[in-house]
């Protein structure tokens, strides 16, 4: 037989995504004798000569009308793409393919239905959904995701809050932990003569508290201090409240930025922020960026959730504050300040947690193991 062919596939992510191409296709590729491809849907063409072999094929620029013709129209375009290509394994990753997933299993193919969020908690946070369809909605949706799991191979949820929407039988977990090594800087700074600065790296979006840490930064007695800011606003208006903000002024704001920058921004700052709201998708996810800036050595100032409190804790590397109150965000930034010596040490003990525990290497594995067992099955 020969090598069998695997395409992740996605209208919504980028092509550069961590979990989809830095760490699951790159590690298929260099642990499975398989032809491994990525489908997006950026418009930004193939790319068939990457080192690690994953060749990205792109079905086109993302269709004009918003979010409702990438979910009609785009996801039409990926199936037709996927369906020509007939893989033995089709692995997505956006929940809105799943109607389309259904299709190319009914045509014979093997579907793995990777779940990155929790999407019913999701719903209910949504801006865009007028409050009083957001339950609704969210039970419908819950319904669609079980019918497809009934129906697909295998589900591969990315935390232990979402597994639970699974049966045993079909389900298993790969976590999203960082690769070893990969954001630790050529010559970091050291700790005690970095500059009084701290990180945030991800989504800008009002519930994950760009406000609030706009009102901390400027309260600082230290007007030194910057955040160092990555990423894009979402929506881009609230970037016009951002700057309206008296705590912009100390802001470096990079944008969009690529993995080697992410790692030159934390091997110079002094702790990584993480400070979401409240609100149901938040209260059990486990954010990447926890992880991040505990593999860099990076002290992490986190919103006081039970469920970030039950692994973070022992491990002794965050200090937890309300993520609403630009006060006390303010007081743990000035804690850090305070006490280099005690901050470093908090980095270092994330840092070892990370290499003992909390990485990409324990979770590949994981993965292989699914693909070992759906190819069996296919052969």
């Amino acid at each position: 037989m020969n090598n069998p062919k695997i395409i992740h596939f996605t209208t919504l992510h980028p092509r550069t995504d961590t979990r989809i191409r830095i760490k699951e296709t790159a590690t298929l590729a260099a642990r499975l004798e398989a032809e491994v491809l990525l489908y997006v849907q950026d418009g930004k063409g193939d790319d068939m000569s990457a080192p690690d072999g994953v060749k990205t094929i792109d079905t086109g620029p993302p269709p004009s009308g918003g979010r409702l013709a990438r979910m009609t129209r785009g996801s039409w375009r990926m199936y037709r793409a996927v369906r020509r290509a007939r893989p033995d394994v089709a692995h997505f990753h956006d929940p809105e393919l799943i109607p389309i997933a259904i299709l190319l299993k009914l045509s014979g193919i093997k579907i793995i239905y990777d779940v990155h969020e929790d999407l019913p908690r999701q719903i209910m946070s949504k801006q865009y959904i007028t409050p009083a369809l957001r339950k609704p909605i969210s039970c419908i949706v819950s319904k669609i995701e079980q019918l497809g799991a009934k129906i697909f191979d295998h589900i591969i949820p990315a935390t232990p809050e979402i597994a639970q929407h699974f049966p045993i039988e079909k389900k298993t977990m790969v976590q999203n932990y960082p690769l070893l090594g990969e954001l630790l800087h050529v010559g970091d700074t050291p700790y005690k003569k970095r500059a009084p600065d701290f990180v945030y790296v991800g989504g800008i979006t009002q519930i994950r508290g760009i406000l609030e840490i706009l009102e901390a930064i400027g309260r600082l007695r230290n007007k030194e201090s910057h955040l160092l800011l990555g990423g894009a606003f979402s929506p881009s208006k609230l970037k016009h409240t951002a700057v309206g903000n008296k705590g912009w002024q100390q802001v470096d704001f990079y944008g969009w930025i690529g993995r080697e920058k992410v790692s030159e921004i934390f091997s110079r700052s002094r702790a990584g922020l993480v400070l979401f709201h409240p609100e149901p998708n938040h209260l059990f996810s486990q954010p990447n960026k926890l992880f991040e800036y505990m593999s860099a050595g990076l002290p992490i100032i986190a919103s006081d959730f039970p469920y970030w409190r039950s692994f973070l804790d022992e491990i002794g590397c965050a200090i937890f504050v309300d993520p609403q109150d630009p006060e006390a965000i303010a007081a743990a930034m000035e804690k850090i300040l305070s006490d280099p010596q005690a901050a470093e040490k908090m980095g270092l003990l994330g840092k070892k947690a990370v290499e003992e525990k909390f990485n990409w290497e324990v979770e590949a594995d994981e993965l292989v193991k699914v693909y070992h067992k759906i190819l069996r099955v296919t052969k």
